[in-house]
């Protein structure tokens, strides 16, 4: 019986924990416009194919064309504030 009620645990934390990360995707499908970027930051996002926040999420930052060491603070600056605000 407590092995069943080990595994239902298990089993219930791994599915919030997948329903959380839905979320986290869900509430970042939006424009990156919304992040108040600098014109030149959102014009090098979009010049390279990232058009909503999600796009970010796991990317390495610093292969994107035209952001430098400091674009790439400002940008994950955003990033951080619009998490920490929409969890």
């Amino acid at each position: 019986m407590n092995n069943e009620n080990d595994r239902l645990k298990q089993e219930f934390e791994y599915c919030l924990q997948h329903y959380r990360e839905v979320l986290g995707y869900l509430q970042a499908d939006i424009p990156i416009t919304c992040l108040c970027l600098p014109k030149v930051i959102e014009n090098a996002l979009l010049k390279q194919g990232y058009e909503r926040v999600y796009d970010l999420i796991g990317q390495d930052l610093r292969v994107i064309k035209g952001l430098g060491a400091r674009r790439i603070d400002i940008l994950s600056g955003r990033l951080q504030e619009f998490f920490t605000v929409s969890l």
